[in-house]
């Protein structure tokens, strides 16, 4: 497998089972961690266990994320000269090199971030007594909405918080999107289930 493939040539079976495996792997993980677990946990958890049980998953889930964009494009890039790629082909490896970009973006940089600016938010707040209650068991005024109204440094940190926070969920959706649209080009080109 040294080199381009020509126009027309099989990349091989091997190669197209590791590329959907890999493809489908990720964005399986990815709809289970954005969809499923975050909001179980988010319920079921005492807030700041469920800050404690993001902090270790989502590294883990940002660089297995990265690996497999790099590991898909690794694939796909080499596979026929790129003045014969069909517009399909061009697309996909469009979508994955983005994939790619929000992968490391999350992986690098906004989840380090995220995680130091939740530290200082739950360092305050245990000052104040919060931080063991599961969310919605609070009968009565926001103790949270209190402290924001009290506190402008944690009023601000909040703040910085959901800016980083919404920027990893974008990047995060936009991994899902490329790889929900990956992994639709190709059922759509199976010639039979």
């Amino acid at each position: 497998m040294g080199g381009r493939m020509e126009e027309g040539e099989d990349p091989g079976s091997l190669i197209k089972v590791i590329h959907l495996l890999v493809l489908s792997g990720a964005w399986g993980m990815q709809v289970w961690v954005t969809f499923a677990s975050g909001f179980l946990l988010f319920r079921r958890l005492p807030r700041h266990t469920f800050g404690l049980v993001q902090s270790k998953l989502f590294p883990i889930y940002f660089h297995v994320s990265l690996g497999c964009a790099f590991t898909n494009l690794c694939i796909l890039a080499p596979q026929r000269a790129w003045i014969h790629l069909t517009l399909w082909e061009v697309s996909q490896l469009i979508l994955l090199l983005l994939n790619l970009i929000l992968a490391t973006i999350n992986a690098r940089w906004l989840e380090a971030r995220t995680k130091s600016i939740m530290w200082a938010l739950q360092s305050i707040e245990k000052e104040r007594g919060l931080g063991t209650e599961v969310p919605g068991s609070f009968q009565g005024p926001d103790p949270y909405r209190q402290l924001r109204e009290k506190d402008p440094k944690y009023s601000a940190l909040r703040q910085k918080f959901f800016h980083y926070h919404g920027l990893s969920s974008l990047c995060n959706l936009g991994c899902l999107l490329s790889n929900g649209i990956c992994l639709a080009g190709l059922a759509l080109g199976l010639r039979s289930l």
